[in-house]
């Protein structure tokens, strides 16, 4: 029998970003158990003869599964069974999904042979693609990544072992000519040393520093609230942009308000928004309704780091998303699937200030957008109201002072777009265990 055993190297994290590189032990031992020591012992020479395995090869796969329907599938399809080749495994039958980015398969050795006992070690690495998608589980379509390593024995199946990995997503830098601006900055700071090494920068790193700027920049944003019967109070943001881990801190301020607020609560929202094509004779409407209203998913989709990291996308989202002159109050907005991740609830019937802390957990997807799907983050805000500005006469001399039996009570919402970008994957502490199979 022959085990094999694969392992990632980074041991503290399964997780990797788009664009760098996977890393993977993968061990193959002829694997003898005592009753078989034994029958070998009493039996002829011929049991103890090696075993042998004809290839064995590694890539990396992501796969999509979803319920919706689509039809621009067959020539990508067609393009990754050409490019796996016939004579490699069939890596669409490995899992329930569909194929969508794969790499080249890697061959890891020819004609193996495994003497009783015997181990061989190989280790195997591949960058992550950075069209890629994320690793991302929603309601009706998910994406999730594989190591796939294929052995096979001769005449034999193929047989596979798969080893999950978690991707999250790295906004690509849309200006190539800030690539050589940023190592020439780099030059010119760096020591006058001839005896020293220059390093290459990636553009791995430099989308990190982009990243890093861009969620490190504080811009506070002040939102007025209030309904029909007056002014309920001013909301703060202190910043557009975050990352997995950190949490989204806000104030809220009461002063001078014209309608009591009684307790609100808010909630941080994913929004799964599908993406199917739409007949060619709509195409046109939509484009003049989006160039009135203003595009801002396109905005959001280029992910260029400079005008984010100027504040020009993070304004034109909230002015499209928050201001009633910007969006065509008569069309509904989508609002797609959502998931209510974390919760934040506050009484505040005598607080003039009070402050807003709501958590991103790290196990959640950033802020990403693909041919079908569209994935967004908000603040849902949920104000409990009343008229009532007092509780009787103020500062009673005598007696204690109570509150109504009823208090008549209005309730109102708002939705506040926010944008997730991913935390540095060694941040996130996700220990990977061995993946092992056997082969009889």
């Amino acid at each position: 029998m022959i085990d094999i055993k694969a392992k990632l190297v980074r041991a503290d994290s399964a997780i990797y970003a788009t664009g760098e590189r996977v890393e993977c032990l993968i061990e193959f031992t002829h694997r003898v158990f005592p009753d078989e020591h034994t029958a070998s012992q009493s039996g002829n020479a011929n049991e103890a003869s090696p075993e042998n395995l004809a290839w064995a090869s590694a890539q990396l796969h992501c796969y999509r599964k979803t319920s919706y329907s689509h039809s621009s599938t067959g020539d990508r399809t067609a393009e990754l069974t050409e490019m796996i080749g016939r004579t490699a495994l069939d890596a669409v039958t490995q899992a329930p999904g569909e194929v969508i980015v794969a790499t080249k398969p890697k061959i890891l050795f020819c004609d193996l042979r495994l003497q009783r006992g015997e181990t061989k070690m190989y280790f195997f690495n591949e960058f992550v693609p950075r069209d890629g998608p994320p690793t991302y589980r929603g309601h009706n379509i998910r994406y999730f990544y594989k190591i796939t390593i294929a052995t096979q024995r001769v005449k034999s199946k193929v047989q596979t072992l798969t080893v999950p990995i978690r991707v999250l997503p790295i906004p690509i830098i849309s200006r190539p000519d800030e690539l050589p601006v940023t190592v020439e900055t780099n030059e010119e700071l760096a020591p006058t040393n001839p005896f020293l090494e220059k390093r290459e920068i990636s553009e791995l790193e430099i989308s990190w520093h982009h990243l890093k700027n861009v969620t490190a920049r504080r811009a506070p944003k002040f939102y007025r609230i209030s309904n029909k019967r007056g002014f309920v109070g001013r909301f703060c943001l202190f910043k557009p942009a975050y990352k997995l881990g950190e949490d989204i801190v806000g104030s809220l301020d009461f002063g001078q308000c014209q309608v009591r607020c009684v307790q609100f609560s808010v909630k941080l929202q994913q929004q799964e928004l599908s993406i199917r094509p739409q007949p060619v004779q709509n195409q046109q409407l939509q484009s003049q309704s989006q160039s009135s209203a203003g595009d801002d998913v396109s905005s959001m989709n280029s992910f260029d780091m400079a005008s984010i990291a100027s504040g020009v996308v993070a304004d034109n989202l909230h002015k499209s998303a928050t201001s009633g002159s910007s969006r065509d109050k008569d069309a509904p907005e989508p609002t797609g699937k959502l998931s209510t991740i974390s919760t934040s609830h506050q009484v505040c019937y005598a607080t003039l200030q009070t402050q807003v802390v709501v958590p991103i957990p790290l196990h959640v997807t950033p802020t990403f957008r693909t041919d079908l799907v569209d994935v967004r983050w908000r603040l849902h805000f949920e104000f409990v109201t009343t008229t009532l500005m007092d509780f009787g006469i103020p500062n009673p001399e005598f007696g204690e002072l109570k509150a109504p039996a009823e208090l008549p009570v209005e309730t109102m919402v708002w939705n506040l777009p926010v944008t997730i970008y991913a935390a540095n994957p060694l941040q996130i502490y996700s220990p990977n265990q061995t993946f092992n199979m056997l082969i009889k």
